[in-house]
């Protein structure tokens, strides 16, 4: 995401490192590379021009120049003015506390809008809101079809008249069976056109007039820069906008129009998409693309995703067995196809401080390959090898092997890992988040060392340092609450 953005401005904070004294030649030479940075990625030239009147202004102050760190007080002031330029937002639906609020999503064709919608019923769904779409599209032939089996697939209904020729009748006949049938929720896509006219325009009035939505977001490419915001502002003047779903940002978008599109319209970003699958729908944070676009990371985000991949009970679970020491190579398997979905990885690794020079890898067919290899030779392996890959010898070995259509050192290299990683986890679960944090230290270092593999980690072992009597009681404390844990999943 933004990768010459980000590549441009790390070139700037660069550029300051290593000088013996840092004068204000220096960090305007910086600032020129800033500046060069935000025009080449395609941002509108006023907000270039306001951004880099704040930037300066403060980074030509004192108390940076005389500073320690300059460079680490000028990537803080960016940040800072990031944030500026594309907050404040609330990404948060506000649903009514009677009827069912009605979304309206409107923009032109081919922005992605009818996926969006689907997009956004997921996010619905996982909020334990189950929403109705309406096909209110009557000018592409293919949209009501599209919507049906965006519908299929999300198990949420569709209402569509295939006959009735009037967009704001079948909103309105939409909205009032979504109502009788109880949903909180009704997501209207209208048509869109290949440019704005004034009969698309008057068409979507005619449905804000008549329906009411209680929000209008406009769903724009991301991909086509100052395009976007032009068509951001045009509907803004017609509709009175909520909000905009900014779409394909995991592609070659460059960053203008998300960052152009909040100061010249002054309608916020509420949603990014960030993949063609339908959880790859964002609720918008300024603070964590900010920190994206500077390559620090989006913690937030990252947790977020890891909460869609395990629940609180499988995680409690998870927990429980990798502090007991009963984590097996079962448990393993179902971690590793929980992230192998196509592209979960790389955007994980995107959003982890550090970690964004492993996204192209791990997203390559190769990792892919690696992680059905490994999940095919567990599957090739007895329910008691699984449990305990000790007794694994020689011929077992050669066994496995066969049965996974591998060579047998990959088992060998396999068990080698799991055995590696079995403390490591346990240190994870029951460590603090300083010890949490050294393991994925010490588990991105192992990375970097270019195959891929757990060789570099080093798991620190029992020293026989003995344990006052405090800490014994915390130790103990500690194991109980997680054996009363997995008793009650049990239950």
């Amino acid at each position: 995401m933004f990768d010459s953005l980000s590549d441009g401005l790390q070139s700037a904070f660069k550029s300051l490192r290593g000088k013996g004294k840092l004068t204000e030649g220096n960090m305007r030479e910086g600032l020129e590379i800033v500046q060069r940075s935000l025009l080449e990625a395609d941002v509108s030239y006023p907000v270039v021009q306001e951004f880099m009147g704040h930037v300066t202004e403060r980074a030509l102050g004192k108390k940076v120049l005389l500073s320690l760190r300059p460079e680490q007080e000028l990537v803080r002031i960016v940040h800072d003015e990031l944030v500026s330029i594309l907050g404040p937002v609330d990404p948060s639906i506000h649903l009514k506390k009677d009827g069912a609020t009605i979304i309206m999503l409107c923009g032109l064709q081919g922005s992605g809008k009818t996926t969006t919608c689907g997009k956004l019923a997921q996010l619905l769904i996982e909020q334990k809101i189950k929403p109705t779409l309406v096909a209110a599209d009557l000018q592409r032939p293919a949209a009501i079809e599209q919507l049906k089996v965006i519908g299929e697939q999300l198990g949420v209904p569709v209402y569509s008249e295939t006959d009735n020729k009037n967009p704001v009748q079948v909103c309105k006949n939409g909205v009032a069976k979504a109502e009788a049938e109880g949903s909180r929720v009704v997501i209207l896509d209208t048509a869109g056109r290949l440019a704005i006219d004034e009969e698309l325009m008057a068409e979507l009035a005619r449905i804000d007039k008549k329906v009411g939505p209680d929000q209008v977001y406009l769903v724009v490419d991301g991909m086509t820069g100052q395009d976007a915001v032009n068509s951001a502002d045009a509907f803004n003047k017609s509709l009175e906008l909520d909000g905009v779903v900014m779409t394909k940002l995991d592609g070659d978008a460059r960053g203008g129009a998300l960052l152009s599109v909040k100061h010249v319209t002054g309608v916020p970003i509420k949603f990014i998409g960030t993949g063609e699958h339908f959880d790859a729908l964002e609720p918008f944070r300024p603070e964590g693309m900010a920190g994206r676009i500077l390559q620090m990371g989006d913690i937030v985000a990252a947790a977020a995703e890891a909460h869609r991949i395990v629940d609180e009970k499988e995680r409690e679970e998870l927990e429980a067995k990798m502090a007991s020491g009963d984590f097996t190579l079962d448990d393993f398997k179902n971690m590793m196809e929980k992230v192998s979905k196509p592209g979960l990885m790389g955007r994980m690794m995107g959003l982890m401080p550090g970690m964004g020079q492993f996204k192209e890898a791990l997203e390559s067919e190769e990792a892919a390959g690696g992680i059905r290899q490994t999940i095919g030779a567990i599957n090739a392996m007895t329910a008691a090898e699984r449990r305990n890959p000790k007794i694994i010898d020689a011929s077992r070995r050669t066994r496995i092997a066969k049965g996974a259509g591998v060579q047998t050192p990959v088992i060998s290299q396999l068990v080698k890992q799991f055995e590696i990683m079995k403390p490591l986890m346990q240190g994870m679960a029951g460590g603090s988040m300083m010890d949490r944090a050294k393991m994925m230290q010490q588990l991105q270092g192992a990375m970097a060392s270019g195959n891929g593999s757990l060789d570099g980690m080093r798991v620190k072992k029992g020293t026989g340092k003995r344990l006052s009597n405090a800490e014994r009681a915390k130790l103990r404390k500690q194991r109980e609450k997680l054996k009363r844990q997995k008793k009650r999943n049990k239950r």
